[in-house]
């Protein structure tokens, strides 16, 4: 079976990992709601949503067990898979048609009746797609380019789109200058590798993420042509919806509950006016909870990549680094180094802080301290910091729009914690140990039958 959504949720039902959600659904609040209890952590099929015949999916990549899963490797092996398919990208394979055009309507269609867009919080503006990868292709050089950006349901044809990935705007603005309408595709219902893809740096890599797509898969990525613009998109995508981004329109964009859990302000963006609808027989809707693990952590992955390999300049020792969720997947950095001498700690702290403008926060432990574990970095902190030694406090510098208190000044204060233990005190430092602890399995040994 071709990689896509659908091979997913199929590895995902033999795993016992997909959970049906058979209760009739209202997309309004009552399905982004269950989606948030989990965080977006647990994949859920909604059989019945109130008022459609099309199903949807959530949560189905909110870990990076998940992720893992779709790409066949070992969670540890995430950060390694990702770098060689940025290092050596694969090609795709364009076919004459493929299972997303099997139902084509280019007039008389309503998007907000066809499919189950929901709305997620109170003080949202209106019902959003959140799920949807936006393709656009280069217009010098052919590269196609792919982020996630929501869109607002404004009516039967037409979207508002925010659009914040620098590529997309340059692009946007460019074809605005020349009085022009920017192509646009935006795609649903994809393999989690096309997701993962999609949030790769378009200013950093300047690849062609289709590309990287097929590398992370194992095998060319089937794309077909548009039926209305000049574009390719996934042969075996859910649904497609084919557009083009009016110049010099605007409509009333937000207020809209964003990644770091508060509302972002209404502002005016960029119209997408939709020519056409592709999809499926029986198309799979899908959605991601906006501010869930399931919406931090592919673009936390590919941060991941950036942030190790600027570390690994400085200090070639690190071991593994992670960007928290409750950081956004951006702010909070916590950072392993197999420390060999004094000062490496503090040079990881500067290496994180000068690889993206959005780190906030800076934690560099020791390799025995389990960095995706936050009680085990708060036992470092506890244990091993002394706040006048190993505190470093940057203040005005850049930092993200997306976090409130940034927005009070326009600059944020960057601060580093160098939790790794003196090497002259190592045994001092060791941390109690159990022989054979790691084979005991409380279930082999507890029981409530008396």
């Amino acid at each position: 079976m071709a990689a896509s959504l659908r091979s997913f949720l199929e590895q995902l039902k033999r795993q016992n990992s997909l959970y049906l959600v058979k209760k009739p659904v209202n997309p309004r609040f009552e399905l982004g709601a269950l989606l948030k209890k989990t965080k977006g952590t647990v994949p859920m099929f909604f059989q019945n949503i109130e008022g459609y015949d099309v199903p949807a999916v959530g949560g189905i990549v909110g870990t990076r067990e998940n992720f893992a899963q779709a790409l066949r490797i070992n969670k540890s092996e995430l950060l390694a898979k990702i770098t060689e398919a940025i290092t050596n990208p694969g090609e795709t394979r364009l076919l004459p048609s493929g299972p997303v055009q099997e139902n084509v309507l280019t007039k008389g269609f309503d998007i907000g009746k066809m499919f189950p867009i929901p709305t997620f919080h109170e003080k949202d503006s209106g019902a959003f797609i959140t799920a949807g990868i936006v393709v656009a292709k280069d217009p010098i050089y052919g590269r196609r380019f792919t982020s996630i950006r929501r869109m607002q349901l404004n009516g039967p044809n037409n979207l508002s789109i925010l659009i914040e990935s620098p590529g997309l705007i340059e692009q946007y603005y460019e074809f605005e200058r020349r009085g022009q309408a920017m192509e646009v595709a935006i795609v649903l219902g994809v393999h989690p590798a096309i997701t993962l893809s999609s949030q790769l740096s378009t200013q950093t890599f300047g690849l062609d993420k289709y590309n990287v797509a097929s590398r992370l898969i194992g095998e060319p990525l089937p794309v077909v042509k548009c039926k209305t613009i000049d574009l390719e998109v996934p042969a075996d995508a859910e649904i497609v919806l084919e557009g083009r981004m009016l110049p010099y329109v605007r409509h009333p964009e937000g207020p809209f509950g964003e990644l770091m859990g508060y509302y972002g302000p209404q502002t005016m963006q960029p119209v997408v006016e939709v020519t056409a609808v592709t999809f499926r027989n029986n198309p799979i809707f899908q959605v991601i909870f906006p501010s869930s693990y399931e919406h931090k952590l592919p673009n936390a992955l590919m941060r991941e990549v950036v942030l190790f390999n600027h570390v690994r300049h400085v200090v070639p020792t690190v071991q593994d680094v992670h960007l928290t969720m409750a950081g956004g997947g951006r702010c909070h950095a916590i950072i392993s180094i197999k420390k060999t001498t004094e000062g490496q700690g503090k040079q990881a702290i500067f290496a994180a802080l000068a690889s993206n403008k959005d780190v906030k926060h800076v934690v560099v432990v020791n390799d025995d301290v389990d960095i995706f574990d936050p009680e085990d970095v708060e036992w470092a902190i506890a244990t091993r910091v002394q706040a006048d030694q190993d505190v470093i406090i940057i203040p005005g510098a850049q930092g993200t729009p997306l976090e409130p208190s940034h927005n009070l000044r326009g600059v944020s204060a960057k601060m580093g914690i160098d939790a790794t233990y003196p090497l002259a005190e190592k045994e001092r430092f060791a941390r109690t140990r159990i022989p054979g602890y790691e084979r005991i399995r409380l279930e082999d040994y507890l029981t409530l039958e008396w």
